[in-house]
């Protein structure tokens, strides 16, 4: 549902639709979210309506009596400077990256409100900390959106302009990780029918990569032939944010898609859809 047809931020809302509707199984994908000039230009939103979407989906989870429920958080909700591949035992052991604190610390309180709920009650929930995510349906906004879409509208918009250079945020040095938004969903129906611990648990793709040579990958899957600039007088953000996926790993998942090949699905989605 869009946000129209139901304000996840109004309890009493959530409520009525989970009484209508008898819902067995809750996937809770729902979140304010954007890159770091959104997330440096709104902390007030995005700590409130992620707060309020996470508490009132899983209060009413708890009070309908859903079977199952999944809870997707962030890789941001680790310590801006921890050891990588970071564990899932990181959490909470050192200071948050500032450009997006407010949203990791709403997405942390909705671990600790799950962890909570099963141990008091037996609450049936998994929370599940994806790295960056990228795919089609995303948000191609040149300023709100996260940086693999941003990148997207700032080459093509180069390119429409025949402009020959490109401006990115940064020093283009920080490291990435990116899982395809597919192989995500492969994951959240894995996790459904084999994990069942309250320990929450990263998903990822293993391999990371230099905002430099994420822009250079994405020019080369458009076409652009032209130079990266970067402005060093905005923030990197976290130096690195891979994520150490080894218990997904030994429950047997695994990502399909590689690095090039989702970007390219990326685009081929853009093509089609994005004027529309």
């Amino acid at each position: 549902k869009k946000r129209k047809e139901l304000d996840l931020t109004n309890q009493l809302k959530v409520n009525l639709f989970f009484k209508k509707n008898k819902i067995e199984y809750l996937i809770i994908c729902a979140a304010k979210v954007g890159g770091i000039m959104s997330n440096l230009t709104f902390p007030t939103e995005f700590i409130y309506e992620n707060l309020m979407i996470q508490t009132n989906l899983l209060k009413a989870a708890l009070d309908f009596k859903v079977k199952k429920t999944i809870f997707l958080g962030t890789s941001c909700i680790y310590p801006k400077f921890s050891k990588t591949p970071i564990k899932e035992n990181y959490l909470l052991s050192g200071n948050l990256e500032k450009t997006n604190e407010a949203y990791a610390i709403a997405k942390i309180s909705g671990i600790k409100l799950a962890e909570a709920m099963y141990k008091q009650f037996g609450f049936k929930v998994i929370c599940l900390m994806p790295t960056n995510l990228y795919g089609g349906k995303d948000n191609f906004d040149e300023f709100n959106s996260h940086v693999i879409p941003g990148i997207f509208t700032k080459i093509l918009k180069a390119i429409k302009n025949k402009k020959k250079k490109v401006k990115l945020w940064g020093s283009g040095k920080p490291k990435r990780e990116f899982l395809f938004v597919d192989d995500l969903a492969d994951s959240l129906v894995f996790l459904m029918k084999k994990y069942n611990q309250n320990q929450h648990i990263n998903v990822g793709s293993g391999n990371e990569v230099s905002i430099l040579n994420l822009a250079k990958t994405i020019g080369q899957v458009i076409g652009f032939k032209g130079k990266f600039i970067f402005d060093k007088s905005k923030p990197d953000g976290t130096p690195r944010k891979l994520l150490n996926c080894q218990i997904i790993k030994k429950l047997g998942w695994r990502p399909k898609t590689s690095l090039t090949e989702g970007l390219m699905k990326t685009y081929s989605w853009y093509l089609k859809n994005y004027k529309k």
